[in-house]
């Protein structure tokens, strides 16, 4: 499945593995998801995750990234046509739709409001594997 992955489900799936984030982390370090990505989203995370007041470990966060580059498809962007209210989060939304991403991950939904989305599902980790699970349901019959 397609995705754009917002940085504060990184941040919040390494520092608390076991809930919905953290099952998002090991969905894409198992190569589950299909990260769509491009630099400024790609430097976002390494200056995010490598912030000394996460204490993650330097050697774990640089393979996890050198990972994330490898795995992941770089999408060209185009500007967004109505802004975000936080211009942090458009490359995300830019992103997502370059890519024609199945969907857009973050803790911060509000952040894209749904008459901005232009069509792209937003969903907060609960709600993604929600979705996940339905769609890759086994089919009967």
């Amino acid at each position: 499945m397609k995705v754009v992955v917002d940085t504060n489900v990184l941040v919040a799936g390494l520092l608390s593995p076991f809930g919905p984030p953290g099952e998002i982390v090991r969905m894409i370090a198992g190569g589950n998801l299909c990260l769509f990505l491009d630099a400024r989203i790609l430097t976002e995370y390494a200056d995010v995750l490598k912030r000394p007041k996460f204490r993650f470990d330097k050697d774990l966060i640089q393979i996890l990234l050198d990972q994330v580059k490898a795995d992941g498809h770089s999408v060209a962007a185009r500007p967004l046509s109505n802004r975000l209210p936080d211009a942090a989060d458009e490359s995300f939304l830019e992103v997502a739709l370059a890519g024609s991403a199945h969907c857009l991950i973050t803790g911060n939904t509000r952040h894209f409001p749904t008459s901005r989305r232009q069509g792209m599902r937003v969903l907060s980790p609960r709600e993604f594997l929600e979705y996940f699970r339905q769609k890759n349901q086994p089919r009967k019959g």
